[in-house]
């Protein structure tokens, strides 16, 4: 079985994640492609679209969003994804044992004895009054009812485990600053989400295999549950087996992957590329190794944003109103900096209108 290494997986990831070449696609497939953008920050996905998509312009995802073809919505993880309406129909029954098991590692104690079913069947009936809640309104209602349990447990509970909903723009549109107001998503959409399959076959899990591998492979089936949350997907993975092909990391782990996905030469170069909090290109493996340094690890859960240099994580940055701060995490050569900083430039005039936004390399590792 051929050896994938570790280089040649950092290759086939970045042109998976559209981070090799800015992809020539409309908005709404470059989301589909990616199955979708971590969005638990609201504006985070316009820094991410940025960086894959050429020419891109927040006002064709504001346009997404406001005409119900793309939604913020929790599902992979039981984080805020932002997704094609498709995929949200199609995915949301698949995902949802896993948002309660998720939520209830949160919330066991205080639900102790509350029957879920009753809990989702009267927040429905609080939400079909047609009008946005948040999730503080729909906990205080319910808490009339279940008095001795938290109004955020009850709340949480509801709109990111026991009831499919949507957050409602403004919310997500570009510079906008606005509360997360929630609708059910059949509601917001016009149709039901997809029931699972009645003969015990998941064909939405071999969909999920064959996409995930489209946008993050190769991979292993650790890696797939890492992105989704779900457990491995084993029939699915088995189901799928004879339309994949299946090769080793440096580890030895069995990868699998789509026959005709591409895996570019490991010694193509990659250019510089800035990433927001919560990227997938990141988050969307159990070993991110291709991706990150494990001294780094921790940096993709804590939110930061980083610099691609060469393909790895190689600096955080931050932006406030006097400039676009880059920090290393490694000494760069003469000609890295001068493309962090290049870049680094584009981007601060995408974020703030400026033509002229200062880069400051931070001292540190690249003293």
């Amino acid at each position: 079985m051929t050896v994938l290494s570790t280089r040649a997986l950092n290759r086939a990831t970045l042109a998976r994640q559209l981070l090799l070449d800015r992809a020539d696609l409309p908005v709404l497939g470059a989301i589909e492609h990616l199955c979708g953008l971590q969005a638990q920050e609201p504006q985070e996905p316009f820094v991410g679209l940025w960086s894959r998509v050429r020419a891109f312009d927040p006002a064709a995802l504001d346009d997404l969003l406001t005409t119900r073809r793309v939604v913020r919505t929790h599902l992979m993880r039981r984080t805020v994804h932002l997704v094609t309406a498709a995929d949200a129909l199609a995915w949301r029954a698949r995902h949802g044992d896993m948002l309660r098991q998720r939520v209830l590692g949160v919330y066991r104690r205080e639900l102790d004895g509350v029957d879920l079913d009753e809990l989702a069947t009267a927040a429905r009936g609080i939400l079909a009054d047609g009008r946005p809640h948040t999730m503080p309104e729909l906990g205080r209602a319910l808490a009339g009812r279940w008095p001795t349990v938290g109004p955020r447990a009850l709340g949480e509970t509801v709109i990111a485990a026991l009831v499919p909903t949507v957050q409602l723009p403004p919310r997500g549109l570009w510079r906008r600053k606005s509360g997360a107001r929630t609708v059910p998503l059949g509601w917001w959409l016009g149709r039901e989400i997809d029931p699972p399959a009645p003969d015990g076959s998941d064909p939405v899990g071999e969909t999920l295999v064959r996409r995930y591998l489209a946008a993050f492979g190769p991979a292993a089936v650790a890696d797939l549950r890492a992105w989704c949350g779900l457990a491995g997907l084993p029939g699915a993975v088995a189901a799928s087996r004879g339309k994949l092909i299946a090769f080793r990391d440096e580890q030895g782990r069995e990868l699998l992957d789509l026959p005709d996905a591409p895996r570019p030469d490991p010694a193509t170069p990659a250019p510089v590329r800035f990433l927001p909090a919560f990227d997938n290109a990141i988050l969307g493996y159990h070993d991110r190794s291709r991706i990150i340094d494990d001294a780094h690890r921790g940096l993709s859960v804590a939110g930061a944003r980083v610099v691609l240099v060469d393909g790895r994580v190689a600096a955080t940055w931050t932006l406030d109103a006097a400039a676009l701060t880059v920090t290393p995490l490694r000494r760069f050569a003469r000609a890295e900096r001068s493309a962090v900083v290049d870049h680094g430039r584009e981007l601060a005039s995408f974020l703030t209108d400026q033509g002229s936004c200062p880069v400051r390399v931070a001292v540190g590792v690249d003293a």
